[in-house]
């Protein structure tokens, strides 16, 4: 669906000169010359962006921003001319998203209603997220019922009420981010923005720009001011997903953010200071980083705080029968479907090892149930790669898995502590004793 300008200008040219140029862009465009006109419309249609002059010959432009905001939720830019700045001052204070000066030039208005756009998008999301997590994030999403994923709930339950800093570990597709979502909307912080993050993604001479934002003429093509992530986040939380890949320059004002909450724009001299909790997350060994110098010693320990470490798929597998009964029922009512996995296939799938966790089993099953023609799904019917000499190789006994699993995961949590065993007890919920106690039955002492 296009998004949709409203544009107010008594000024015929001006007026179409805006329409033709935001419809070339591909936006579904209405205008008019009065207010009164435009306000008949507000209360029949949504916008996403309406674009005001300040002063219009039968409505005052401040009037027609607070009738906007009662009627509607779209982003509103006011147009000024050169003495009419005061005005423009008192629209930002009722709640305008910015204001233009005429004259301007059209590539510098295109970019603003861009930017206007990315900020609502960004708004509504968390609206939607708030709407689907607040419903019980830790309940039917993070499906676990290992003794791991049961110490990994007791821990985000405590995290949460906090505002420490969070660092969570695990390989691609264990739900870094699922759990970095359920600590946000559990926290005091929920009513405000999350922020995401995710550093592998973002080209490295544009990340500092996406976090901390930039000042109008600091680059070529910077030609206004453009909030980075933080100032969005303030308030809330900021999740800085693959933060292992964050270039060493980027890592020192990261660790200034941490330290002090404050910095600057690219181009700027002013010192802005935000209030925001930082979660991080990332697949890599970040002790190896620092060894191997990739990575901020300094900033890996103010990271470190409170470190949550996700297990692998396979080394919790009583997880598995949960997680295939979970992810089947969401495509079947997703695709209006009634199937179900016949007993072979489903040992298949409780046998195989997931190197991709539990979105590589997410994608097993959308896939099986998307592509199934009868109501039983057999087992011929999983990928290739799932084959029945997988079954054959693994031992499916419970209480093996289980064993071999906690003391996989004691051994991780010892290593993210550097072998601090009180450390390790408090973050698998255990006493001290009983860590000594598992360690000598696993042969570890």
């Amino acid at each position: 669906m296009k998004e949709t300008v409203l544009i107010i200008e008594d000024e015929k040219l001006m007026r179409v000169t805006l329409e033709d140029a935001l419809k070339s862009e591909g936006y579904d465009v209405v205008s008019f010359g009065t207010g009164t006109d435009a306000l008949n419309s507000l209360r029949n249609n949504l916008f996403d962006v309406v674009v005001t002059d300040v002063r219009l010959p039968d409505i005052d432009g401040l009037g027609i921003l607070k009738e906007i905001s009662r009627l509607n939720a779209a982003q509103v830019i006011v147009m000024t001319a050169f003495g009419t700045i005061k005005d423009a001052v008192e629209a930002m204070k009722l709640g305008a998203f910015d204001y233009i000066t005429k004259p301007f030039a059209l590539d510098e208005f295109l970019l603003l209603i861009e930017r206007a756009l990315e900020i609502k998008r960004l708004k509504e999301e968390n609206i939607r997220l708030k709407k689907d997590l607040n419903k019980c994030y830790c309940g039917p999403n993070i499906i676990g019922e290992s003794t791991e994923m049961k110490k990994v709930f007791s821990l985000i339950e405590r995290v949460s009420a906090s505002d420490a800093t969070v660092l969570i570990l695990g390989e691609s597709g264990t739900g870094k981010e699922l759990v970095a979502t359920t600590i946000h909307y559990q926290s005091k912080r929920k009513d405000k923005p999350l922020i995401k993050v995710n550093c592998a993604a973002l080209p490295e001479g544009l990340i500092e720009s996406e976090l901390f934002g930039h000042e109008k003429g600091a680059f070529t093509g910077a030609v206004k001011r453009k909030p980075g992530r933080f100032e969005l986040a303030n308030g809330g939380t900021v999740f800085l997903d693959e933060i292992g890949d964050l270039p060493p320059s980027t890592q020192a004002k990261i660790l200034r953010v941490i330290q002090e909450r404050q910095f600057e724009r690219i181009g700027g001299t002013a010192t802005l200071t935000v209030d925001v909790r930082i979660i991080a997350a990332t697949n890599k060994d970040l002790e190896e980083e620092v060894k191997a110098g990739r990575f901020r010693e300094d900033l890996y320990y103010r990271l470190n705080v409170i470190p949550i470490v996700l297990p692998p798929l396979r080394e919790r597998r009583e997880d598995i029968p949960p997680l295939v009964e979970f992810f089947t029922d969401k495509y079947r009512s997703r695709l209006s479907k009634d199937v179900r996995f016949s007993r072979d296939a489903a040992d298949m799938l409780l046998a195989y090892d997931y190197p991709g966790n539990v979105r590589e089993l997410e994608n097993i099953i959308e896939r099986c149930v998307t592509l199934s023609r009868a109501e039983v799904i057999e087992k011929d019917e999983l990928p290739s790669l799932i084959s029945s000499e997988t079954l054959g190789t693994k031992s499916l006994v419970l209480s093996n898995v289980a064993a071999d699993a906690e003391k996989a995961h004691i051994l991780m949590v010892l290593k993210t502590t550097q072998g601090n065993k009180t450390r390790a007890a408090e973050i698998l919920g255990i006493s001290r004793k009983t860590l000594w106690e598992k360690m000598n039955a696993y042969g570890m002492v």
